[in-house]
């Protein structure tokens, strides 16, 4: 797979942000009801500071001197599985920085069996039982805690939207590395090589794991593999009543607390740090505890990460 994400999750928002386009002007009321639609403040223990992505002078104290362009950024991609009934949990999580002055992007994928604290439950857990335990909140602050740096923005989207997202670019292809067969009254055969896939047939794209030798590791794979997908096709887009699909897919399945306001500042200020785009997922032994499978992280690697993430925060 060509590993060129622009923001997974959120650069599925931020499309039409970062792509520019010649449908702004037309657009502009639409992107913005939208937007607002989505926005949800986080709501955090200890508030952070914002930062500066507007791009103009920024001193933060009398002993740092005056600084130009906009700070770097993190964002935590949570892509949930919920369904009626049920709070959902965030099967996908992803850290991604964004830095200007090095025209860098970094995207860290956190396997969601991954075994941590969690911030504000008072127990020891799967990563991913955050997001059921207390929203985006509860995820941002175990996902900092566990990386060791502050997350400035969420961006939470419904892994159902996957399926809608797909049929309203007009299905995606994709390089399949396995051959699997779909069971059911529906059945699909997956043959490994290229794939033309509809909305339903990249859901199970992305859903599929235990045929996979590689679990959920492949399965983060595959729904990164399905979002640049997605991504690649939009930005290719000329339609204008396809960019209203798009939005009212975004409207009723994402939710963030990015402002209009701020979206229009990382559109302006954050498109260069598609020049560089590293990816890395974080590594761990799986094994079961008192009969639940987790994947444990060895300190090493969780400070391998945490420096990783650290160095792109770094103007």
């Amino acid at each position: 797979m060509k590993k060129k994400l622009l923001i997974i999750i959120s650069s599925i928002i931020g499309v039409f942000l970062l792509a520019g386009g010649g449908y702004a002007c037309y657009l502009f009321n639409t992107v913005k009801a939208s937007a607002d639609q989505m926005h949800e403040p986080l709501k955090l223990s200890t508030p952070h500071e914002k930062p500066n992505i507007s791009g103009g002078g920024n001193s933060k104290s009398e002993d740092q001197p005056e600084r130009t362009g906009p700070d770097p950024i993190s964002i935590l991609l949570l892509g949930v599985d919920e369904r009626k009934g049920d709070s959902g949990r965030s099967d996908t999580l992803i850290v991604a920085t964004l830095n200007t002055s090095k025209k860098t992007m970094q995207m860290v994928s956190i396997p969601r069996d991954t075994r941590t604290e969690i911030i504000g439950h008072g127990t020891v857990d799967k990563i991913n039982h955050a997001y059921a335990f207390g929203g985006p909140s509860m995820s941002v602050e175990t996902v900092e805690n566990f990386t060791g740096i502050k997350i400035d923005y969420f961006i939470k989207m419904n892994m159902e939207a996957l399926s809608q997202l797909v049929d309203a670019v007009g299905g995606v292809t994709v390089e399949n590395a396995l051959d699997w067969y779909e069971g059911g009254p529906n059945g699909f055969h997956y043959k490994k090589g290229k794939l033309e896939l509809n909305g339903k047939r990249a859901l199970g794209y992305v859903r599929m794991r235990h045929d996979d030798p590689n679990g959920d590791f492949g399965r983060n794979e595959r729904q990164r593999q399905i979002v640049m997908a997605i991504l690649m096709k939009a930005a290719s887009i000329t339609s204008v009543g396809k960019y209203d699909d798009i939005l009212h897919i975004l409207g009723d399945n994402v939710q963030t607390n990015l402002t209009f306001d701020n979206m229009m500042d990382i559109q302006k200020n954050y498109r260069d740090v598609r020049a560089n785009i590293e990816q890395y997922e974080v590594k761990g032994q799986g094994g079961k505890i008192d009969g639940i499978y987790y994947l444990t992280v060895p300190d090493e690697e969780r400070e391998k990460v945490s420096q990783m993430l650290k160095s792109n925060l770094e103007r």
